[in-house]
Parts: structure tokens; sequence; C-alpha cells
């Protein structure tokens, strides 16, 4: 008698570990086409204080409401966290600068050994100013200025730090020729406006909300880049364009010269097309539903721009059928 319950309770017990293989045992089911379809979807973003939070709050709530598929808008340490989350499958959807994206496929610079294989572009969204913020009042007026004086440049190995790394590189300078702070936008404003730190290297759209801060009670001023060393940057990372911050920003009486990369949406590909192809018409079908100024800049026709990895095949479908990519 015993036996014959021992061998009813294993028997139940493998009907039931069958049950949990055929359900999958998490919250994704598989498409057709492949991949998966999660019920959830995390999309990292970055610090409170900078764009990519606010961004992407206003698209998890246009991709909820398009695809079904409720999206949330994550805090992170942005761009190279980001890419490294994704490629562990700890978030599904990121905002990442082209750069940084790109370092990480190649397997360069903080992605030596590295190389990510799982990451893929929906595309790109809108320019990301390079701002080097000081006081008004600092007597910093050039690159140059800044050699041997305290000056954040980000978290090691974030795009903010490839920025002020390369940037400080053309003006003839090295990480080790100031007096370099890891800080991100929110502490890098407090600090100027404290006079803990004298200079921040801030890489998003502009204006940037911690910089707008930090304007409305200090004068600030934005470091120029010649056009000679905006050419001289471009010309050995591609992934630059020139930008220009106009007067007015954050109080500033004249227009600034400087550079700017791309933000972009990046994908993990075990996401199926179906999911992205919906994915990627919510976003740039419904860019008069972004509440946010940068959704001016978010076009289909501009969203190849700076993309140097390759498209999701949901992302290119959908570029395909609205003529961007032609077949």
């Amino acid at each position: 008698m015993k036996k014959q319950k021992s061998i009813l309770l294993l028997l139940v017990l493998f009907i039931f570990s069958l049950f949990l293989t055929a359900c999958g045992g998490s919250n994704t089911s598989s498409s057709d086409e492949g991949g998966d379809n999660p019920e959830y979807l995390s999309m990292l973003t970055g610090g409170t204080s900078g764009t990519y939070y606010p961004l992407g709050g206003a698209m998890a709530t246009i991709i909820t409401d398009e695809t079904g598929v409720q999206t949330d808008a994550v805090s992170s340490n942005a761009s190279a966290d980001n890419v490294v989350a994704l490629q562990q499958g700890d978030a599904e959807l990121a905002f990442v600068q082209t750069d940084v994206v790109s370092y990480a496929v190649e397997g360069v610079n903080a992605f030596e050994g590295k190389a990510v294989d799982n990451v893929l572009a929906i595309g790109s969204l809108y320019p990301e100013t390079v701002q080097i913020v000081t006081r008004a009042d600092s007597g910093i007026t050039s690159v140059e200025d800044l050699k041997g004086k305290s000056v954040s440049v980000g978290a090691p190995g974030s795009g903010t730090y490839m920025n002020a790394t390369q940037i400080l590189e053309v003006h003839g300078l090295s990480i080790d020729d100031i007096n370099a702070q890891n800080l991100d936008f929110g502490e890098s404003t407090g600090g100027i406006q404290d006079g803990r730190i004298d200079a921040a290297f801030i890489t998003a759209g502009t204006p940037t909300g911690a910089v707008e801060g930090l304007s409305a009670t200090t004068p600030v001023s934005i470091i120029g880049i010649s056009k000679e060393k905006v050419d001289e940057l471009i010309s050995k990372y591609p992934f630059y364009a020139s930008d220009v911050i106009a007067a007015g920003t954050y109080g500033m009486k004249d227009e600034v010269q400087t550079v700017a990369v791309l933000a972009m949406l990046a994908v993990t590909d075990s996401l199926s097309e179906e999911l992205v192809y919906n994915i990627t018409k919510a976003i740039y079908e419904n860019t008069d539903k972004i509440a946010h100024a940068k959704s001016e800049f978010i076009s289909k026709d501009t969203a190849l721009n700076g993309i140097g990895i390759d498209l999701h095949p949901g992302a290119e479908k959908y570029f395909k059928e609205v003529g961007v990519i032609k077949e």
C-alpha cells in the first residue's frame, strides 16, 4: 500500500513538472517568429536628474498603451551599465549612447575583451550634447583651463566618461591631468554650486534639468570647443557631430559651439520580431504624445542616424515598411 502511494505521488509530481515546463515557468511566451513576448518590459533610462529618465517614462507609457505590454521606465547609471544589463538579461529595453553601444559590440574601450553580442538597435532619438559646465565666475574659459582642476567626468566607463576622455585627448590632456570626480549629473551640479568641484562634463539633451536647476541659483557658463578641435574630434571619432547650444539656454547670452553624440534605444535580441516591430511603431508614430521637449527630435526619418550596430529584425521590418530603408 505504501509502495502504491509512493508511485502515485511520484506520478503526480511528474505530471506537475510537465505542466510547469509547458507553461515556461516565467512571464514570457514564444512567438511563432521566434523570440519572447514578455508580459512586462523593463526600460532602463538614466539618473533622475538627466534627460533619459523623464523621456523614458513618457515613452514607456506609449509602449504600454499601444502594445498592451506593461512597460516600466527604470532609473539607472545610464549607457554603459544599461548595455551590460541588457547583455545579462536584467532588462529588455534601454537608452544608450550610439558611441557606447558601438564600443560594446566591438569589444573596445571599457568593453575590451567583453564584447556584447545580444544587443540590437531600435533607432536613434535625439542629439546628446556634450556640455562642459562651470560657474560663470570660475575663470575657466577653455578645455585647456581644466588642467589641475577638480572636474566631474561621470562614472568610469560611462558615455560621459568616454566623451570627457576623448575631448581632453584632442586638447592634449588626459584624465590624469585633472582631478577627476565620478559624479552623476545631480551631484555634479550640486558640487559646482557649493564649490566642491570646478566643472563637470554632462552629456545629455539640452536643456538638461540638472543644469537648469543650477542656473536658477548660480550663473553658469558652458565651455566651448573650437571648430578646429570639433573637426579633429569628428575625424578621429566619427560618431560625434558638431552641435551648438543656443543663446538663452541656462541664461547665457551667447551660443556655444560644442559636439554631440546621439541617444538611441537598444533592445535585447531575445524579444520577438512582432513585439519589437510594435514597439518601434508605437514610438515613431506617436511622438506627438511624448510629453517631453526632446520629442521634436524623434522622427522615423532620422532614426537610423548614428546607428553603428545591427537593427533588430522587428525594427528593420518597420523602417522598411515606412520607406526609411529602401529594399
